[in-house]
C-alpha cells in the first residue's frame, strides 16, 4: 500500500501547499481521497490521470476538499480518451444530493461512457477487490467522515475534524494516520492543533502520523517533531 500526497494545505492560497488531495494505491486499486482545487493537474504532475482512479472519497463538502471534483468528472467525459471503466464516488451524509447539485450546475458531468456509482456512507464498511474501506462520522460538518483504507496494512484519514471518539475507534492501531493539524498551537473549532492530535495518538496508537491540512502558521513553527510524527509536504510518498 502506498500513499502519494498531492496537497497538504487549506483554503488559504499557497505556492508551497495545494489543497487537500491524496492518492492511495493498493493491489490493483487506486483511490483518490478528497479533490481540492487543482487536484486534476496535481495528478498529472505526479504521474497519474483521472483514468487511473477507481474510487473517489470525499471527506466533507468544503471547497478546499471538493472544488476539483467537477473538473475530475468533466475530464472523464471530455479528456483525450473517454473513460470506460466504472467509478465509485463515496462521501458522507448527503453525497448523492451534493452530486445532483453539481449536475444541476454542470450537466456535462453526467457519465457518457462509464458507470458511476455514488454512495453515501456516513458510517459503514465496503469491500472492493480486496480493499476494505471503513468510514465513521467525525467532528466537523454534519457530513464529515474519517476514512480507513485497508488491504492488510491500513491508512486512516481524519479529514477535517476536532477530537472525537469515533475517530479514535476508526484509527485504532492503523499503520499510518493522515491527520489534519490546522495549527501548531492555536485552537479553532472543528480543527485540531498539536495538543489535540497528541490526544488522538495516545488513544488510537497509530504506527506513524502524517500531519496535514496545514495553515500558514506552520511556516513559522520552530518546534521539533519526534516519531511517530511526520510533517506533510506536497509530493511526499510513503509506503505502508
Amino acid at each position: 500500500m502506498r500513499l502519494k500526497v498531492l496537497g497538504t494545505g487549506t483554503c488559504i492560497p499557497s505556492l508551497k501547499r495545494g489543497s487537500s488531495a491524496y492518492v492511495v494505491t493498493a493491489g490493483n486499486r487506486t483511490v483518490l481521497v478528497d479533490a481540492g482545487p487543482a487536484t486534476v493537474r496535481r495528478l498529472l504532475e505526479f504521474g497519474y490521470t483521472v483514468d487511473d482512479v477507481d474510487i473517489v472519497i470525499i471527506t466533507h463538502f468544503h471547497v478546499d476538499h471538493t472544488a476539483d471534483l467537477s473538473t475530475f468528472l468533466f475530464v472523464c467525459n471530455y479528456g483525450l480518451v473517454r473513460r470506460e471503466k466504472p467509478l465509485l464516488l463515496i462521501g458522507g451524509r448527503g453525497m448523492r444530493r451534493f452530486y445532483k447539485g453539481l449536475l444541476a450546475v454542470y450537466p456535462w458531468l453526467k457519465p457518457k461512457s462509464y458507470r458511476l456509482l455514488v454512495k453515501s456512507m456516513s458510517a459503514g464498511v465496503l469491500e472492493d477487490e480486496g480493499l476494505v474501506i471503513r468510514t465513521k462520522g467525525v467532528n466537523h460538518n454534519p457530513e464529515s467522515i474519517g476514512v480507513r483504507i485497508s488491504d492488510g496494512a491500513s491508512i486512516t484519514f481524519t479529514g477535517d475534524t476536532d477530537y472525537s471518539r469515533s475517530l479514535v475507534a476508526l484509527a485504532h492501531h492503523t499503520d499510518l494516520l493522515v491527520s489534519e493539524c490546522a495549527f501548531p498551537e492555536r485552537k479553532a473549532k472543528g480543527h485540531m492543533n498539536l495538543a489535540v492530535v497528541e490526544k488522538v495518538v495516545r488513544d488510537a496508537e497509530p504506527g506513524r502520523v502524517l500531519l496535514t491540512h496545514l495553515y500558514p502558521e506552520w511556516d513559522d513553527f520552530q518546534g521539533l517533531l519526534h516519531a511517530p510524527y511526520l510533517l506533510g509536504e506536497d509530493g511526499l510518498e510513503i509506503d505502508v
